[in-house]
């Protein structure tokens, strides 16, 4: 057994000063879009770096997504340049194509499918890897994990090893205050559906449930705060995503998150946000993964900490997904796919080879009921119709 963390997360007000305290030679920073520039962050890392004494050069512009060609391209840039520190700022886009870029910087013949099949060579022969969130759901700047698309394929690949673990981790709850409310709630309802998923994973541990729980009710009770904009819940939402980061990196996550995966690019209407599908999947796959009793029994320990009530536990159960649903409305999410606008012929066209696809990803492994393609289809159809099923 492992528990792996980065070895230093530095949290609180103006934690993102720690920059300073970094000692190499040359940085590179890679970011997303504008809004690190516009709210003044971007520019902030940057001076700090040059007055611990680094020589520095940015990566902006990583999108949505990052895509394979991103990251070769960044890594590219890193050789170029050379440098002894990566350091990452954004939400989970710019700081996972950071760690896929990383790893290609200090071995540039390795290939993206190597990564793909979980084969990562030794790192830190080259640089370290600082990570700075930006967004409250997805906790990379805690875990070995990393997603990257392929849109030719339509494919989001999680990568995952605990070689790009970052080594240090900084959660300033300034730099979420920033996030417009849709990414407020999507980014929330991910760090729930982190929360949740480790704690019910055949790879939870002693070590890893106080967190998953801790995580689950952080959300829980600040999520809907933190939409409406309340600075306090805001932050503490920016905390519980981390935590719950701290939980999935080591107990790893189920069918929920290889489900969003597989349908995030695979739909001509338009990309489905990763927090988005999985806010709109997990009451259904809670109803799926009910049916193995331990994973019943785990689902009710969840609602009991959430104090939602029950005596039983098929009831706690129910409440625990009506909360979920409750959630979803009132952070205006979708139920399901099909109100999400993904037309149902093309639907219907692709969902067989999407739920093939679902179960060959690398999170459904630790799934705590074993699954087929008949039985993930059967679960991927009650998410595009918000049905309930009998799984």
């Amino acid at each position: 057994m492992r528990f792996t963390l980065p070895r230093d997360i530095y949290y609180g007000d103006d934690a993102l000063s720690e920059i300073k305290n970094l000692r190499g030679k040359k940085a590179i920073v890679v970011c997303g879009g504008h809004a690190m520039q516009k709210f003044g962050f971007l520019a902030k890392v940057v001076n700090d770096l040059k007055v611990a004494g680094f020589e520095v050069q940015t990566f902006e512009g990583v999108e949505n997504d990052p895509t394979v060609a991103t990251v070769i391209r960044g890594a590219k840039a890193m050789e170029a340049f050379q440098p002894d520190w990566i350091v990452a700022i954004g939400g989970g886009s710019p700081i996972d194509a950071a760690k896929a870029m990383w790893v290609l910087y200090e071995y540039p013949n390795t290939k993206f499918e190597d990564l793909v099949a979980g084969k990562f060579p030794i790192l830190r022969t080259k640089a370290h890897f600082c990570a700075i969130g930006s967004t409250s759901g997805t906790g990379t700047e805690v875990t070995s994990f990393a997603v990257i698309t392929d849109p030719e394929k339509g494919i989001k690949y999680p990568l995952a090893n605990f070689e790009i673990t970052p080594d240090v981790a900084i959660v300033d709850p300034a730099l979420p205050q920033t996030m417009p409310k849709n990414t407020v709630a999507w980014t929330g309802m991910d760090a729930l559906t982190h929360s949740i998923e480790a704690y019910v994973s055949t790879f939870a541990t002693d070590f890893t449930d106080p967190l998953a729980l801790k995580g689950a009710k952080m959300v829980n009770d600040n999520i809907l705060a933190s939409y409406n904009g309340d600075v306090k819940a805001r932050g503490e939402m920016h905390y519980a995503q981390c935590i719950a980061g701290m939980a999935f990196t080591n107990a790893l996550l189920g069918i929920t998150h290889s489900l969003a995966h597989k349908t995030g690019a695979a739909f001509t209407t338009g990309h489905v946000p990763h927090g988005c599908a999985n806010a709109m999947y997990l009451p259904h796959t809670i109803e799926c993964n009910a049916h193995d009793a331990r994973a019943h029994k785990r689902y009710a320990e969840v609602a009991d900490y959430l104090g939602l009530g029950g005596n039983t536990e098929d009831e706690k159960v129910q409440n625990l997904i009506n909360r979920v649903r409750q959630l979803d409305r009132d952070l205006n999410i979708p139920h399901g796919l099909k109100e999400f606008g993904v037309i149902e012929s093309e639907f219907l066209e692709k969902y067989e080879n999407i739920a093939h696809n679902a179960v060959l990803d690398a999170c459904t492994p630790e799934n705590p009921r074993k699954m087929d393609d008949e039985l993930m289809a059967k679960v991927l159809k009650a998410c595009y119709y918000d049905t309930v099923v009998n799984f």
